[in-house]
């Protein structure tokens, strides 16, 4: 009897054993194999991306099946170019660019928005008198000749009641803390508040800010993630299960940023060190922005890409209709 319930106990163990095998090669494929998917970031690492190193880390792509390779752009205009090529599987961009890609037929679409609020605001020293966009007539503004930025500061200053045309943009690159900083600028635009704004302030410089959503700019996506056309439809439920991955990403450094953070710091680039104090504060800022509330983590509003688009319509920073509708998914 003892020898009959020894061998029906193995055989029991052999079984488990046997499913928790089929089980996790569902997961990961057949034979047990990840697949292989390629992410450009925006920039390099910074708190903004917290979520998918910590995904990496615990394990959550690899329960999805997933071996994700997360590269650093070796310039700006990389992520969006590449995925169009399917160079890549997946980039993080701006909701904006997006929907200027689209209008010039270039297909690329949104599979989710990561921080729901715009980053780049309108900076001033703490004591200056600017008070509201229709003060900057006559001042100069430093941006990193991006159209977009133009753009947003054209119709802070008319939706305030100033004159758009008596603003001076002055173009100092990406040198715009050195800008702010020697008040060789009155203003600053593209620089972000969970970057600059801290860096300026970190160095002795306090600043202001003034939210283009408050003064006729969409309350746009600063970031979003895109993939191509082409891309989803060879490969959705790749996509679904990196969704999937990077919301459990989200909710671990929600709920413990301390370790996000920590996680974060092993993964900075050499060529672009992290000041761990700045990224702190920096994700204190970005948790409640990514957050969707009700919604899951990267939920997108048809509204808000419908906004966008007239917006950049009225601004010609597009210069067709783009249907909005096109220029998303939610999984």
């Amino acid at each position: 009897m003892k020898k009959s319930l020894l061998i029906l106990f193995s055989l029991m163990l052999i079984l488990l054993s046997a499913c928790g095998k089929e089980t996790a090669d569902k997961a990961s494929g057949s034979n047990g194999k990840l697949q292989k998917v390629s992410l450009m970031l925006d920039w390099y690492p910074n708190a903004v991306h917290s979520f998918l190193f910590a995904a990496e880390e615990k394990g959550y792509f690899k329960e999805q099946g997933l071996d994700v390779d997360i590269q650093m752009p070796a310039d700006t205009n990389d992520p969006l170019r590449l995925v169009a090529a399917d160079k890549i599987d997946m980039a993080i961009s701006y909701q904006p660019e997006v929907l200027v890609a689209r209008g010039e037929n270039i297909p690329v679409q949104s599979i989710a928005a990561l921080v729901r609020h715009p980053l780049n605001q309108l900076m001033v020293a703490a004591d200056s008198p600017i008070q509201s966009p229709k003060d900057l007539a006559g001042k100069s503004i430093g941006y990193p000749t991006i159209p977009l930025d133009e753009a947003i500061i054209q119709t802070m200053v008319k939706a305030d009641g100033g004159d758009e045309k008596k603003v001076k943009m002055v173009d100092v690159g990406w040198d715009l803390i050195p800008a702010m900083a020697t008040k060789k600028i009155d203003a600053l635009i593209g620089g972000y508040i969970n970057h600059e704004k801290l860096l300026l302030e970190k160095e002795g410089h306090p600043i202001r800010t003034l939210n283009p959503a408050d003064y006729g700019v969409p309350d746009y996506y600063e970031l979003v993630l895109v993939a191509s056309e082409k891309g989803l439809k060879e490969k959705n439920d790749v996509y679904k299960k990196f969704i999937a991955a990077i919301t459990k990403g989200q909710k671990f450094v929600a709920d413990h940023p301390e370790e996000g953070l920590s996680i974060l710091m092993k993964h900075e680039d050499k060529t672009s060190p992290l000041e761990e104090d700045i990224e702190t504060k920096s994700l204190e800022i970005l948790l409640p922005l990514m957050d969707a509330k009700e919604k899951p983590f990267g939920y997108q509003d048809p509204e808000t890409w419908e906004k966008a688009a007239q917006w950049l319509k009225t601004t010609k920073m597009i210069n067709q209709e783009v249907n909005a509708k096109d220029a998303f998914i939610n999984f």
